[in-house]
């Protein structure tokens, strides 16, 4: 259900105001440079799915598009992000931790299907039981196995997960194709394999191709990046900058002016590429802007010196809220009919939190 909202630029601005001041009262100082480290991860994840959630509320769920306008102009963004740090993550694991395609399949998978699992039975009981909406079998098999050719927002189940087939597309196909030594050649095959299916556009996924194309590349080049950074570790990184920073020891203004001149550039192409994201011309075109808003971002989270602990945790429960976000705002709304809509967002987004922490502590539970 589409959500009426009065006075949409007023509400923007006092969400955006306590928002901010959240983040800032988040930040503390960070103790050393650590690469593209667990923590800095959870960050970036944070701004992905914040940048997803806020994009799905302002272009989807209210009536009027200039709520929370500009920082609903991302949600691509946080999916090539999710993508990328996925690709990263896996492939780091799996060079330090190598598995065989069993156990990489009995651990990785049962690690994103039990939650998902778990929301999806949920979400059809609360669907019949308040919605009094049934569902055909062939759609609930389908769903529980995690494949989802539809992206309807209003007809679907969860329209957010057709990024869970994609997503599971990348792990089925990971342990085939990764050879610890050729990580990156492992990235060219992963890539060759998204690109063929997407190439043959097989009918069964003409809803949801247009959605694939453009988010071909995110994942390989996460791999791509792992393997890159395997070749020269976190500890050869840092002595690398300390000799950068022994040669210009006796300047340090021109370091600092260096410095931030080089954050302000990258903010710059930040926010250009951003806005002007070329969404709807040539299918390469809109996927190279994203990635080059995307690797603008991730720099600018490697060179910032402080840590938000607001993003973190949102990045820790990043997945939970993916699942969950979108049918309990558009079907089972109990903040945006009752309260201000910058309230309604401040409320949601705590409750979200909320959520996964009890996702994640339900699930602790039924494992132990």
């Amino acid at each position: 259900m589409i959500i009426s909202i009065n006075n949409a630029v007023l509400a923007t601005q006092i969400f955006s105001a306590i928002f901010i001041v959240l983040l800032l009262l988040s930040i503390r100082r960070q103790k050393s440079f650590a690469g593209l480290s667990v923590a800095l991860t959870q960050e970036l994840k944070g701004f992905a799915i914040l940048a997803i959630v806020l994009s799905h509320i302002g272009y989807f769920l209210v009536s009027d598009h200039r709520f929370l306008f500009p920082l609903t102009i991302a949600a691509g963004l946080g999916v090539n992000l999710f993508l990328f740090l996925s690709g990263y993550g896996i492939t780091t694991s799996s060079i330090s931790k190598p598995l065989s395609v069993w156990q990489f399949y009995r651990h990785r998978l049962l690690k994103i299907y039990t939650p998902f699992w778990l929301v999806v039975i949920v979400l059809f009981a609360l669907d019949f039981l308040i919605g009094h909406k049934t569902y055909g079998l062939g759609y609930m098999f389908q769903s529980i196995i995690g494949f989802f050719p539809h992206a309807d927002l209003w007809i679907d189940l969860n329209s957010p997960l057709w990024y869970f087939t994609l997503i599971i597309f990348y792990y089925l196909l990971f342990p085939l194709v990764f050879f610890k030594k050729y990580p990156c050649f492992s990235a060219i095959l992963l890539y060759l394999g998204g690109y063929l299916i997407v190439r043959a556009e097989p009918s069964i996924l003409d809803n949801v191709i247009h959605l694939y194309r453009i988010h071909l590349f995110a994942f390989p080049l996460g791999v791509l990046t792992a393997g890159l950074v395997s070749k020269y570790p976190g500890s050869r990184a840092q002595a690398g900058f300390k000799k950068i920073q022994e040669k210009f020891k006796t300047n340090k203004l021109a370091v600092q002016i260096i410095y931030y001149l080089v954050a302000l550039i990258l903010l710059g192409v930040f926010a250009y590429t951003a806005y002007y994201s070329n969404i709807g011309k040539e299918r390469w075109l809109e996927e190279a802007t994203s990635l080059l808003t995307g690797a603008a971002i991730v720099i600018l989270f490697l060179m910032k010196k402080f840590e938000i602990k607001l993003l973190y945790w949102f990045g820790f429960f990043s997945y939970e809220i993916y699942l969950f976000h979108w049918p309990l705002m558009a079907r089972f709304d109990i903040f945006y009919r009752f309260t201000p809509a910058w309230l309604a967002t401040i409320l949601y987004l705590g409750l979200f939190l909320a959520l996964g922490w009890g996702m994640r502590q339900l699930l602790s539970k039924l494992k132990a």
